[in-house]
Parts: C-alpha cells; structure tokens; sequence
C-alpha cells in the first residue's frame, strides 16, 4: 500500500483540500471523472541507480506517491537499470532507503532489467515492421547524419538493409558476435523531422558490461528513450510524470506506443527542482564526490537525501518543503531560504533547548562565594514551545565554562552579558557580578572571577535585582568534550552551474568549520539522529560517527537566516 503513516497523510489531505489543485492533480482528477483508465490512478518512481537521491527527486517521490495516496492508486518504484556501466546495488539500496525514509511505500519493486526479454521483442517487431534498422555508422558518423534542427538530417547508408538480413545481424548483436560500438539499432522515424529525436534515434548499442542483476546474460542493452515508455507501458501506468526536459522526448514514446500497438500510458510534465547555493546534476555531484571535496554522497553538505537527513533535516520538513514549493509548467529557482525555514520551523516546536559552549578556548568563570566541592541539580525547562516536553536536570557548580563572545572587557553601550562590574544570569541558575579578570602571559583572558546572589535562583527569585542579559554556561567538571561541525552553504553564487568557468571554482572555503565544544552532561545518552537546539547558536544533530568518547554535532541549521542578511549587506 502507498502513502506516508497515517497521522503525516491526514495533515496533508486537510492540507490539500486548503489549496487549489495543481495541474497534475487537475488532469487527475478529469481522468476519474470520465472514467479514463477504469477509474485507476497508477504512477510510478524511476530513478536510475546511478546515484544517490537528491531534493529534486524528493520533490517528485512526494508528487508520484502523494498522488496515488490522494486519489487511493498505486505507485511502483521502477529501477531504470539499462547502463549497466554506471550503475551499483549501492545506490539500488540508498534509494530505497530514501523513498522509505521519506515515509513512503511501493505498492510494486521494478527493474528495466526485468522486462530486457520483452524490449528485446519489439525491438524485433519494430524490425519485422521495417520501422527498425541496424547501423555500421560510427557514434561520429551518427551525429553528423543527424544534422541540426534548421536543416533535415543524410540518411544512413545502411538505413535501407532489408528486414531479414537487419534480424539476423541484430540477433547476431545479442549474441555477442561484435565489440562495442561495431552496430546501433536506430529506429527508422524520418530524419527530416524538426525534433531532433525523431531523426533514426539509436535503441539499442553493444555493451560487454556485467549486469547487477542480469549478470552477462545481455551484451545489449536498449537506450533510455526506447525502455523508458515501454515500461510505462508494461506496467500500465496511468499517470506517468516527468520533468520538463521530456517533453520533447514524448512523441517518440508516443510513436514507440502506436507501433508497437501497447498501452498507451500518457506522460505529463513539470518544472524540476532548481535550488540556489547548489548543483543539482548527478555527473557534478557525482564529481564532488570523487574529486573530494566532500566526504561522500552523505555529506551534510550536499543536496542529496542521505546528505540532508545526516545534516538533521526531517522528512516532515521536506515534504512540507515540497508541498509549499508545489508544482509548476515553468522553470525557476527556488532559494534554499525556504528549506532552511522549514525545517527551522519544525524544529523550534520539537527540539530540546540545552547548552554547549561551542568555542575553541572557552573562558573559565570561578564564582568566588559559593561552596568549593558543591554541586547543586537545577531543573531547566527543555522546550518553552512544548509544555508537554518537560525538564531536565543539570548540574552547577562552582566553576563553569562560558563563551569567550560572551564577555567583552571594554563594552560599548547596551552591552548586556558580561563585563567587569557587570552582572548576567546564567541561564536556569543564579546571576553572578564580574569582580576580576585574570590574564595569562600573553594578556589573553583566562578566567573571570566573578560573585553571585544566593537568592537568585531561576524559579525562586526574591533577590529583586533585574538584569537583561542571559548566558548559557557549561558546568567544568561534569563537561562533556564535543566536536561540532558547522556547516553552510556549499557554494558562493546562487547559481553555480550558469556562472562561468567550473562550477567547482565557486566551492565555498568556509562551507564547514569543525569547533570543539564542551556540552551539558545528559547529552551523552542522545542517541545518531537526535536533534536539539543550542541555545543561542542553532540547531544540531548527533552524527553517526559519534563515541562514548567524543560526542560529533552537525549544524542542521542556524537560528536566524544569517546568511541572508549578509548577502544583502553585501
């Protein structure tokens, strides 16, 4: 059965039924009305395992499987495994896992590989037809006879073999009689027509690949344009949605359709996802990969799935994210502002509030009147957002780390956090005055001596003193040591594909700084995957590569869109 769990699917259909129809669901909806297809509504989801998911294709899994869910049909998640060349079980897994993730559900497992026996018979048909050939031209050669769309295309020499002897040497292809590149079979269309892929498109080519699942049982392997609406076909999808680089590609589905006499699954198209600050090819992610300049497909830093869910990104805020982006005939780009937010959003209401210092050399605060040896359990509130979420405990005592940007020694005016002579509360416990500063050698300040008012306790205040400046601390000998990494945007330019040059020339060098951090005790127990809110600093996810030694922290996202307001500075 489709669909997401059951409390996500209700959300959206109260949702939905709020918005107006796009124009997928629009055709949709007039098919049901008029009965087209018996009332059926089949899509389906066909990545090649070529790569990892990225966010274009999320969109696209929330619009395939959020359809079926609506009007109650089935979505198969097909694998386009025809190049047997580049593609790996790896990514087979990865996107399954992703499709689940994401909280969706096929109702069928397909290959392309699965139906290679049948493709392969009409591709005889279209041969026994005289609407298929097979071709001694070279890749070059091919190309030149195409021509260009202002002027008609030269016609094969071989494009005239008669149907018997185009069998043979076809079977003989099969059979693995030639090398690679020795014969194409083209499809005989009209190499005058004003689309491009009408002029004798190749169909099938020689490749002496392994299989990853077909093994060496083919040493031919049909193009994408020829399995793609045949297996649309097959599989009698009703709905077979596409993005709008296709459209020109559909008459020849079409016209593969017609002659071959099989169901005729329709094809309708959409813009694709263009996000700012990224890329989002998979021959470029792919090259960051391999170049290194991320750690992998999961790099919290790329725009895959995998990358995003390692940077702490819920499914919730994705499909929330594609369903405000929604659906559209027209290409635009979308500004990853609007991802950010919605998963600020979510995560503001979810998250625990808790406290590292997230700083490299953290200033020592000595508070000189309470007990040497003492430790005192606060009770701090984990969400203000979420009454239900409780409180947690956390211990104090006598010296506690602080963040050295909390401290200023020569404050200009409405300065509130520390100074010398100035007094801050430290969240969920006491306010403490700033007395003495001690430097080292250097004059680099170490330490700051500081007193503070018994009677100020959070929750039971009867000091009367008001302060406005509140900082969090970390309590020194219950510390935990944490490497938190802070990542950005990886590009510079809003568009690194249409800028000049290499679109890796525009990498960004600061798209991830790594700072030690010390973090709250109670932290140690959170599990890969959790997510939390650093007071003042953003929000985090426990990384998979954490240990009982050393907690690791990704930033999923900052509190405020910082980056935003620096490019307008800019």
């Amino acid at each position: 059965m489709t669909g997401a769990p059951t409390d996500a699917t209700e959300r959206r259909d109260d949702e939905s039924s709020a918005r107006s129809l796009n124009f997928i669901e629009q055709i949709v909806e007039d098919d049901l009305a008029s009965g087209k297809h018996g009332g059926r509504v089949h899509t389906r989801f066909p990545p090649e395992p070529n790569g990892y998911l990225h966010i274009g294709h999320a969109k696209s899994i929330c619009l395939n499987f959020g359809l079926a869910d609506k009007y109650g049909g089935q979505t198969n998640l097909r694998f386009d495994d025809t190049n047997p060349v580049t593609e790996d079980t790896e990514y087979v897994e990865s996107i399954k896992a992703d499709v689940r993730w994401l909280g969706f559900e096929w109702e069928n497992e397909f290959y392309a590989s699965d139906y290679f026996d049948k493709l392969y018979e009409f591709a005889e048909s279209l041969i026994q037809k005289g609407l298929a050939y097979v071709d001694d031209s070279t890749a070059e050669e091919i190309a030149a006879q195409k021509g260009n769309p202002a002027e008609p295309g030269q016609e094969s020499p071989y494009r005239n073999r008669s149907v018997d002897e185009n069998l043979d040497l076809f079977r003989r292809m099969r059979a693995g009689e030639f090398p690679d590149g020795a014969k194409v079979l083209r499809a005989k269309i009209d190499m005058a027509s004003p689309n491009m892929h009408f002029r004798d498109p190749i169909i099938y080519r020689i490749k002496h690949a392994h299989h990853h699942r077909t093994g060496d049982k083919w040493c031919i392997y049909p193009m994408y344009d020829f399995a793609h609406g045949q297996s649309d076909s097959i599989e009698e999808i009703t709905h077979s949605v596409c993005t709008l680089e296709f459209i020109p590609h559909r008459p020849l589905y079409d016209w593969f359709i017609e002659k071959l006499e099989i169901f005729p699954s329709k094809q309708y198209e959409f813009a694709r996802l263009n996000l700012t600050y990224t890329v989002m090819s998979k021959r470029k992610l792919l090259q960051l990969v391999n170049e290194g300049h991320v750690t992998g497909w999961d790099d919290p830093r790329m725009p895959t799935i995998s990358g995003l869910r390692r940077r702490g990104y819920t499914p919730a805020s994705i499909r929330e994210f594609a369903d405000r982006i929604g659906i559209a005939k027209r290409e635009n780009m979308i500004d990853v502002g609007l991802l950010e937010f919605c998963i600020r959003e979510e995560l503001n209401k979810t998250t625990d509030r808790v406290m590292a210092v997230v700083d490299e050399n953290p200033i020592k605060l000595v508070i000189t009147n309470y007990p040497e040896g003492q430790t005192e359990t606060l009770r701090i509130e984990n969400n203000p957002e979420d009454a239900s979420a409780g409180d947690r405990e956390v211990p104090f005592s006598r010296e506690v780390y602080v963040e050295r940007d909390d401290f200023m020694e020569n404050p200009p005016k409405k300065y509130f956090r520390l100074a010398p002579g100035q007094m801050v509360r430290l969240k969920g416990a006491y306010i403490v005055r700033c007395d003495e500063v001690v430097k080292d050698a250097d004059g680099t300040v170490v330490q700051l001596n500081c007193t503070y008012i018994p009677e100020s306790r959070s929750g039971s205040d009867t000091s009367g003193i008001n302060v406005k400046g509140t900082i969090h601390w970390v309590s020194v000998p219950h510390a935990k040591e944490a490497e938190v990494r802070l990542y950005d945007r990886l590009f510079t330019v809003e568009d690194p594909s249409g800028e000049e040059g290499d679109f890796k020339s525009y990498i960004n060098p600061n798209s991830l700084q790594v700072v030690r951090a010390k973090v709250e005790p109670n932290l140690s127990t959170r599990q890969v995957g959790d997510r939390v809110q650093f007071m003042r600093k953003g929000y985090f996810t426990v990384d998979p590569d954490s240990t009982s030694d050393l907690l690791l922290f990704n930033r999923t996202v900052t509190l405020k869109d910082s980056w935003g307001k620096e490019v307008k500075k800019g």
